[in-house]
């Protein structure tokens, strides 16, 4: 949250924040915003505030959409390496606020950023590419999140993809089904023309 006040010079409380969109008429929004609030109260949220103008909207949604470029921001030069995991929404709270704690005593600067409605999450590990050390950490934190996220019965990725990053975190996930995953690629694709590397190792 500091660093989208500070890219997108906002004045938000630089703690974890939830935000909502409500939809119907001024009278249905108010209510379920109301509702909201008194739910939110009742598990400790604070620092209620309402945007009901079409402008401050955009500026709200805007700064959740430069996310990205505002984590980007937190070191001159950095890099973002992005990843993602999924878990039942019940078990959402508890898988983000274990990987806080990795976060808190890493040396990387990363952020999270969560859709969380759909359980999904992302941690931006804020380093140096070139940099041999940053990367076995972001490596190491990441390995530790997606086998926390499966041992909460979610997934390994809920939007960015297996792609050829997280090939074995799938094995982690699916066990032998991969093996029948991989019989059937090759099947279809028996002179590793289709997309080859990614997925999975044939």
């Amino acid at each position: 949250m500091d660093a989208i006040n500070k890219y997108s010079k906002l004045d938000l409380p630089v703690a974890p924040t939830l935000w909502l969109e409500f939809h119907g008429t001024e009278v249905s929004v108010a209510e379920q915003a109301k509702v909201v609030q008194t739910i939110a109260s009742d598990h400790g949220g604070t620092h209620f505030a309402w945007a009901t103008k079409p402008e401050e909207r955009r500026k709200l949604w805007q700064a959740r959409h430069d996310a990205y470029y505002a984590s980007k921001g937190l070191r001159e030069g950095g890099q973002l390496w992005v990843t993602d995991v999924c878990v039942p929404i019940s078990r959402l709270a508890e898988c983000i606020t274990e990987t806080q704690k990795d976060l808190v005593s890493s040396f990387l600067a990363a952020p999270i950023v969560s859709h969380a409605g759909d359980g999904n999450f992302h941690v931006g590990f804020v380093l140096d590419p070139n940099d041999p050390k940053e990367m076995a950490e972001a490596a190491r934190l990441n390995q530790r999140l997606v086998y926390r996220a499966l041992s909460l019965d979610g997934t390994c990725t809920g939007e960015h993809g297996i792609g050829c990053g997280k090939i074995d975190f799938l094995i982690a996930e699916h066990g032998e089904a991969v093996s029948v995953m991989r019989a059937i690629k090759t099947a279809i694709d028996p002179d590793k023309i289709m997309n080859p590397g990614k997925i999975l190792r044939v």
